[in-house]
């Protein structure tokens, strides 16, 4: 928390930009600071993928990914995009990191 707002990382498929952008809106109005994704690997930026197949690892995501770690260590909890309940691997291994730090973790929808 900073001067009083918590600090929120999102983390999902970056297939899901729209609701991205709605969380992120959503969660500043609310009064919290919002850290979200850099980039749509899965939402059309292609810089991801550098001229390879999508969810091939490249060396820019290797960095993301990490990177995205950095950023749940900055926050007080993560807020994961799951629309329609999926969660992928890459967020999967986010919210691990995120309950290993003692993060709290919240969700767009249920879990079920």
């Amino acid at each position: 928390m900073i001067g009083g707002y918590p600090i929120i990382t999102l983390c999902g498929s970056t297939r899901f930009r729209h609701e991205f952008e709605e969380a992120n809106k959503r969660l500043t109005l609310a009064g919290n600071i919002v850290i979200s994704v850099g980039l749509y690997g899965h939402g059309g930026d292609l810089e991801v993928w550098e001229g390879m197949d999508e969810d091939t690892l490249t060396q820019t995501k290797i960095m993301l990914d990490d990177m995205h770690k950095r950023k749940i260590d900055l926050a007080d909890e993560i807020y994961v995009i799951n629309v329609g309940g999926y969660i992928g691997s890459s967020t999967r291994s986010e919210i691990a990191y995120a309950q290993a730090h003692g993060k709290p973790v919240r969700y767009l929808e249920p879990i079920e």
